[in-house]
């Protein structure tokens, strides 16, 4: 489920690489500075939010920043760096997060709508210290294009209707150097999933409980131990998943979910393996 020491490290060279070579090949000069970003932040009030819709904020620093629910619509953050930064309740819809460094940085009421958040910095080491990991609480991802490695997210509340976390293709320009998505132990609790595809992801001990997922793709995916209690599976497609330990009582619209075969009592020696 997870790739060994020199499996990361060759990985992480890989990334350097091709971080490096499409920054060498795209990067323009940002419109902002850090500082210039910095200081009308500082400056900006309650009451007028400061607006940064469309602007190019490339591969500058802005870790630690309160963006004060600045508006970031359509703004480019490649290989930004947002560590630790509060985004909390800033419009980010139609941005690219791509590469971005994401390490504690709290999207919490966001709106993330059809934005990209394509292969971010997410852990400073390969512990994978789940206090790092960025927060998405409440926060709206309509058509969200999310591929990342975000260990117990919370993601509580939030809107992901048709998001996709598919596999990202393997063309010259796309090479992932993950093969899926990791969201295990991710805190889907109270969200809204509805045609979201998580096709082959790795959610192992996923907490769905109460959560939308009708007609949501899960297939080939890694549900071992997911909680599902509460939730609405009607129409959600598991063919081939992993479901050993999955929890399913309480579930709405077991009748209507696909792929999951016997559907019976978690620990019942019924449930099987789609």
């Amino acid at each position: 489920m997870t790739l060994g020491s020199a499996g990361w490290l060759r990985a992480a060279l890989g990334g350097c690489l091709i971080t490096a070579n499409l920054a060498a090949a795209t990067a323009e000069a940002a419109d902002l500075t850090a500082r210039e970003v910095t200081i009308k932040l500082f400056k900006a009030e309650p009451a007028e939010p400061v607006d940064f819709t469309d602007l190019n904020l490339m591969l500058i620093d802005l870790s630690g920043l309160d963006f004060k629910k600045a508006t970031l619509t359509g703004a480019d953050l490649y290989g930004t760096d947002l560590a630790r930064a509060n985004l909390q309740g800033v419009d980010l819809s139609y941005t690219r997060l791509d590469r971005a460094t994401l390490i504690g940085t709290d999207f919490s009421g966001a709106d993330l709508s059809e934005a990209t958040i394509l292969r971010p910095t997410t852990h400073s080491d390969f512990r994978i210290d789940r206090s790092e990991t960025a927060k998405f609480a409440g926060a709206k991802l309509h058509r969200t294009r999310l591929f990342a490695r975000l260990d117990g997210a919370d993601f509580r509340s939030a809107d992901l209707t048709e998001a996709d976390c598919s596999p990202l293709s393997s063309g010259a320009n796309t090479i992932a150097v993950l093969p899926y998505v990791i969201l295990a132990g991710a805190n889907f609790t109270d969200a809204i999933l509805k045609g979201a595809n998580l096709q082959q992801g790795r959610l192992a001990y996923a907490i769905f409980k109460n959560a939308d997922l009708r007609d949501a793709d899960l297939r080939a995916t890694d549900l071992t131990g997911a909680d599902f209690t509460g939730a609405d599976i009607s129409g959600a497609d598991f063919a081939g998943a992993s479901m050993e330990g999955a929890i399913l009582s309480g579930a709405k619209g077991l009748n209507a979910a696909k792929g999951l075969g016997v559907a019976t009592k978690p620990g019942d020696p019924g449930l099987k393996r789609p």
